[in-house]
């Protein structure tokens, strides 16, 4: 189904995360307009692929192979894993434009020329990304939404998961990182119905991240308020 109200054409997929939150701060809006375009993923939006052409991801990230971040907060991790990883591309989404403004700002002290941005909601991304193309994704302190009758807005739902592991290379990893019990219950349900297994290994703990872990502030934050992390991997079948 096709909102044609919209003026990009986009098709109607309900959206309920915040955008935009507390004002943002002088140095943050002068990023946004003086970065956001060099840095933007060119042909993922609507309004400039209204075709939904597939992205070429070899020319835009130099046939580095290509991984993805989920919502990626205020991208801390996102530019932990461009300088740890030079060789990787990296492809974050994240619509919440305080998000955006804060990893741009990250950027501007970071050596890192191998992130692009998707400012969007992460399905309009899959439309366009050619099958088998990602490497590695992480989902990481994704919105809990703890009411039992918003379970359906989580990202671990077939409307997001299955278009994801389309995708993702075969034996592609899937990282999931999360302070909530319940949250890790209905990943371990939802994801492996999706077309992942999950990848065990008797000498680690669910509690115990993977190796080359950086923490994250949404992290810090559950710390301290007493709620353990979950850390899970799962691999496409």
């Amino acid at each position: 189904m096709t909102d044609r109200s919209h003026p990009s054409g986009a098709p109607w997929r309900n959206f309920y995360g915040r955008r935009h939150g507390k004002t943002l701060r002088d140095s943050q809006k002068q990023a946004l307009e003086s970065d956001l375009g060099a840095q933007t993923l060119r042909g993922a939006g609507w309004e400039e692929n209204p075709n939904r052409n597939l992205l070429d991801l070899k020319a835009i990230f130099r046939n580095r192979p290509v991984w993805l971040e989920i919502g990626f907060g205020g991208g801390e991790h996102m530019v932990h894993l461009a300088q740890q990883y030079p060789e990787v591309g990296l492809i974050g989404c994240e619509p919440f434009i305080n998000g955006v403004a804060m990893l741009l700002t990250h950027l501007q002290e970071a050596s890192a020329d191998n992130i692009r941005i998707h400012a969007d909601d992460a399905r309009h991304l899959f439309d366009v990304l050619p099958e088998g193309s990602i490497e590695r994704a992480y989902l990481l302190y994704p919105d809990p939404w703890p009411k039992a009758r918003h379970h359906r807005r989580r990202f671990v739902t077939p409307d997001h998961l299955i278009p994801l592991c389309r995708v993702m290379a075969k034996g592609a990893e899937l990282r999931v990182a999360t302070d909530i019990s319940d949250y890790v219950r209905q990943t371990l349900k939802e994801v492996p119905q999706a077309g992942f297994e999950q990848v065990m290994d008797a000498t680690a703990d669910i509690h115990t991240p993977w190796k080359g872990w950086s923490s994250t502030r949404y992290e810090r934050k559950a710390q301290r308020a007493g709620r353990p992390a979950h850390y899970l991997v799962f691999r496409k079948a």
